[in-house]
């Protein structure tokens, strides 16, 4: 292991650890949403209305603007200084504010423009509160850019641990609706809707601070003389291609919801919490992964250092495959125990339950994929190649479309959670190939080959090893507490004991580095 894959291990630490804190609080208001706000019509409300600003920040925030801002960013202060590189930033940050504007009051005005045309309860009440979540977009987007520009300064923890703000104030805000016993449930949502803006605000704040301690902070003095337009083209021909594919994405994503709204009240709340337990593995590992090497293999094209870009690849994909995998195993097998004791309780009804339940079975699968295509797309932006991904984006998010239609129909949600699976796992097969022709990934399906079959088979045998030792079924909040709490323990033994026996590399490489991160400094 390499003195540059310590690193790589190290600074995933912190990020890790603050998306692992953000994704619990996140788990912990799940269990609140579902006791107060139920599985129905206010659940599917809210989570149709959260969507739209969500949309774009996946878009514009930490989506296309962001993976396209980071090489661009780190290409011109490593190439023509920091004083280049916070001019072109007030350029940048001024027209991505202007634009943000535009969408709010568009999207604000066309929620209140269909309102009257509409009859199901939960999409009136959607668009209520959608102007109410709008302005959400301009804070969060704005966000996202400035993480960009944070890791780009090798600045990973702080940037992550902001994401606590919008937990903590929902968390509140349900936590006193549950203990006040508030009935009118509209007028929650309302309230919440505001507590959304002042997290979105205060995160934004936080982040100007933040670019202000690294020297990174936008200067927009620039903009006496105008918009640098030659900034703004460059950014505009990188940004383009990646703003199709996560159009497309999003679209995917949309049409996904559009379909199970059309199977009833329960099927869009059992994805939302369904896709509540399956971030939790990809927000703590391959977005904390993500983040440091798409800042590495940035750094590493620059330099057009392109064998420490195929290292670092293929290490970080073997520490997130050897983790992710056994979690989509895991979830699989525990997703009753796991559900029941997040999410029974108050206006969470059994039947809102075994929806749910049914959905996870499908959606745990893609776990290593949602997992692996984040590790993978930086080796396409950091060479600032973006457009091959925008295509293998259109391609899957067309597929998947097809296949929510043509599995809908037998398997309901878990139909929707299956074509979702089926398309991330064609989007990484096309990336890798793409990848492995331009020789960032040469010999990646016989490097990888024998360490997945290794994986794949020590955590399928983890997972009977525990099944086998479980008491009873999981009937009532305390066995499902037990059978959860002897599962973990004897699935993690098993599955990390096994992988000691067989000699895997992971393990004893997170060992070392451990002892080297715990080892005084002389």
């Amino acid at each position: 292991m390499s003195a540059n894959q310590v690193n790589l291990l190290k600074r995933t630490f912190g990020p890790a650890f603050a998306t692992l804190l953000s994704r619990l609080c996140g788990l912990l208001r799940v269990m609140l949403s579902s006791r107060v706000i139920g599985g129905g019509d206010y659940a599917s409300a809210w989570g149709l209305a959260f969507m739209i600003p969500n949309m774009f920040r996946r878009l514009l925030g930490e989506g296309a603007l962001g993976q396209t801002l980071l090489p661009i960013v780190t290409h011109t202060a490593e190439k023509q200084g920091m004083a280049k590189m916070r001019s072109d930033l007030g350029t940048i940050f001024a027209a991505l504010g202007l634009l943000l504007g535009i969408i709010v009051v568009t999207v604000s005005g066309l929620g209140i423009l269909i309102r009257p045309f509409l009859t199901a309860r939960y999409t009136i009440l959607a668009t209520r509160l959608l102007p109410i979540l709008m302005p959400y977009c301009f804070f969060i987007c704005l966000v996202g850019a400035a993480m960009a520009v944070a890791n780009s300064r090798k600045s990973f923890t702080w940037p992550a641990m902001g994401a606590l703000l919008l937990n903590f104030f929902l968390i509140g805000g349900l936590a006193l609706g549950w203990f006040l016993h508030v009935r009118d449930i509209e007028k929650l949502l309302d309230a919440l809707a505001v507590l959304v803006l002042i997290s979105g605000l205060l995160y934004l704040v936080g982040m100007a601070l933040l670019l202000r301690k690294l020297q990174a902070f936008p200067d927009f003095s620039s903009l006496k003389h105008g918009f640098n337009r030659a900034v703004l083209g460059d950014v505009w021909r990188l940004v383009t291609p990646g703003l199709v594919g996560g159009a497309a994405l999003q679209i995917s994503f949309f049409a996904d919801r559009c379909f199970a709204a059309s199977l009833g009240g329960q099927a869009v709340p059992a994805l939302n919490y369904t896709d509540r337990i399956i971030d939790l593995p990809i927000g703590i590992f391959a977005v904390a992964f993500g983040q440091v090497l798409a800042s590495e293999m940035s750094q590493a094209a620059a330099h057009e250092d392109f064998q420490r870009m195929r290292s670092d690849l293929f290490f970080s994909l073997r520490h997130v495959l050897f983790i992710t995998v056994p979690m989509a195993f895991f979830v699989f097998g525990f997703r009753k125990e796991i559900q029941y004791l997040l999410l029974m309780g108050g206006r969470f009804t059994a039947s809102d339950l075994e929806e749910t339940c049914y959905a996870t079975a499908f959606m745990a699968w893609g776990i290593p994929f949602f997992c692996a295509i984040k590790l993978v797309l930086p080796g396409f932006y950091a060479r600032k190649k973006v457009k091959i991904p925008m295509m293998v984006s259109i391609v899957c998010c067309i597929a998947n479309i097809i296949m929510n239609y043509l599995l809908m129909g037998p398997l309901r949600q878990g139909g929707l959670a299956l074509a979702t699976v089926l398309s991330a796992m064609l989007n990484l097969l096309v990336l890798l190939w793409f990848l492995r022709r331009d020789g960032i990934f040469i010999g990646w399906s016989r490097a990888l080959l024998f360490p997945i079959v290794k994986i794949v088979a020590s955590a399928a045998l983890a997972w009977y090893l525990a099944e086998l030792l479980l008491p009873g079924a999981c009937n009532g909040r305390m066995m499902a507490f037990l059978r959860l709490g002897i599962g973990t323990t004897v699935f993690g033994a098993a599955y990390f004991g096994i992988n000691l026996l067989l000699r895997a590399g992971e393990p004893a490489e997170l060992f070392a580095m451990v002892r080297r991160r715990a080892r005084p400094r002389r």
